[in-house]
């Protein structure tokens, strides 16, 4: 981690070995009560939970776990074909109480705080901005983190995430089985079809989350996978 990026050091117990390379970032709300509540559990012996790095409202940044350390912050849940999340991502928590306990919109301060931290991962480990993902994208029937509220496209004007594409048409797929085969192609684990539509429309279009394939939809998921295939998507 560069130093001057980071305010306080918290050392976490919770981690052990990696077995791959880091090629992802995956942001998180703690969905706690309190930033100090978060902070505790992800330093918990018992909890075996933990993040790199946590991001107070106030832009306080939090390092807990070194780098080259797998911590455990993504749980089950996959990501165009990696099944062990935590070995090949960086855990970033955001303090926010989450939905259970009154979700609201990230400040200023913690996302000012945020882009220069991932800016300087995203360089070092040379990942690519598709693989900037929230908890809900890489385990979508299981969370809702950070969430229809978190600033995405603020990243993607850093370069620091894949912008959502402008759209001029709609598209329907000529049968849903088409949509989700694309859909697993893009990354998402599509198990459970509806989780997986929520947290697409989550990540792509925020402001209708009712897992209903839709023709907006199909052309968001559609312009993705070409950007992709043309090489813009890095």
């Amino acid at each position: 981690m560069r130093r001057w990026l980071v305010h306080r050091e918290v050392p976490s117990p919770n981690w052990n070995e990696r077995k791959l390379p880091i090629t992802m970032v995956v942001l998180h709300y703690t969905g706690m009560e309190t930033a100090q509540a978060a902070l505790d559990r992800l330093c918990d012996p018992a909890a075996e939970v933990s993040a790199h790095y946590m991001i107070d409202e106030d832009g306080t940044v939090t390092g807990l776990v070194d780098e080259d350390k797998r911590a455990w912050h993504a749980g089950r849940g996959s990501w165009r074909g990696i099944t062990d999340v935590n070995s090949a991502s960086i855990g970033i928590e955001l303090v926010n109480p989450g939905h259970e306990f009154g979700y609201r919109p990230f400040p200023d301060a913690q996302i000012e705080a945020l882009l220069p931290l991932l800016a300087d991962i995203v360089k070092r480990h040379n990942i690519p901005r598709a693989n900037i993902v929230g908890h809900s994208d890489i385990a979508p029937a299981r969370k809702d983190d950070p969430g229809e509220l978190f600033p995405w496209e603020t990243l993607a004007r850093h370069r620091l995430c894949l912008p959502t594409p402008k759209l001029k048409i709609r598209l329907l797929f000529d049968n849903e089985g088409a949509f989700f085969l694309a859909l697993d192609r893009f990354g998402y684990d599509i198990t459970d079809q509806k989780a997986a539509v929520r947290a697409f429309q989550r990540r792509w279009r925020p402001h209708k989350i009712d897992g209903e394939v839709d023709g907006q939809i199909g052309a968001l998921l559609f312009e993705l996978l070409l950007e992709r295939d043309l090489g813009h998507a890095r």
